[in-house]
């Protein structure tokens, strides 16, 4: 008996763990979000991941695979979330306006996440070596703008916006506005400090669809 269960015990003992990957990616994210992507090394990922250098290597390739793969998982986690909240028909514009812009805010307060946005802080820190990702990073943070302007317009094909009025402008000017936002939270603003700002941007909506 004494034998059979010591067998027992080695074999559970030597069983592999499945590796999670999406646990890994959530806290690779969060190394990345808070340092950037030069300075978080691979010894970094593979302390905060548990998981071991072959590993890694096996699921991402490499140190920019791994960065890839944690920027799509940033954008199904949290970018999708904040563009349900402006895509809902039912909402007015300045209403949707208004809960995508606080919910973005929420996300750049939370104590959840490292403060303010994930594309802006690690594009923030990239080299010149780093040319290929800061690509990808500004493809990928371009899609922000995108998605204004394509919500923008669809709202003006419903006269819910004048037709004299430019989607792409409006969208640029927001995108700056959430640029901003997600540097105030860096340097330690909090929610309501935002939601003054959101509310401030949406009390000169009317007169910037006026210009």
């Amino acid at each position: 008996m004494t034998t059979d269960t010591t067998r027992c015990a080695k074999k559970s003992r030597g069983r592999p763990k499945v590796f999670d990957r999406e646990a890994a990616l959530d806290k690779a994210m969060t190394l990345f979000w808070q340092h950037g992507y030069e300075a978080t090394s691979l010894s970094d990922l593979v302390e905060a991941t548990g998981a071991k250098a072959p590993t890694l290597y096996a699921e991402f390739t490499n140190k920019e695979g791994l960065f890839r793969a944690v920027l799509d998982r940033y954008i199904t986690r949290f970018a999708a979330k904040h563009e349900a909240e402006l895509f809902c028909e039912e909402k007015s514009v300045e209403q949707a306006l208004r809960d995508y812009f606080c919910t973005v805010a929420t996300c750049f307060t939370s104590k959840e996440n490292p403060a303010g946005c994930f594309m802006i802080n690690t594009s923030a820190t990239l080299a010149a070596s780093s040319r290929e990702i800061a690509n990808t990073i500004k493809s990928r943070h371009a899609m922000q703008e995108e998605t204004l302007t394509l919500f923008l317009r669809q709202r003006q094909t419903r006269d819910e916006i004048p037709a004299h009025a430019n989607p792409e402008a409006l969208a640029q000017y927001l995108n700056c506005i959430l640029q901003g936002m997600s540097i105030s939270a860096r340097e330690g603003a909090d929610l309501a400090k935002l939601k003054l700002i959101c509310d401030t941007t949406l009390h000169l909506w009317p007169e910037m669809l006026k210009a």
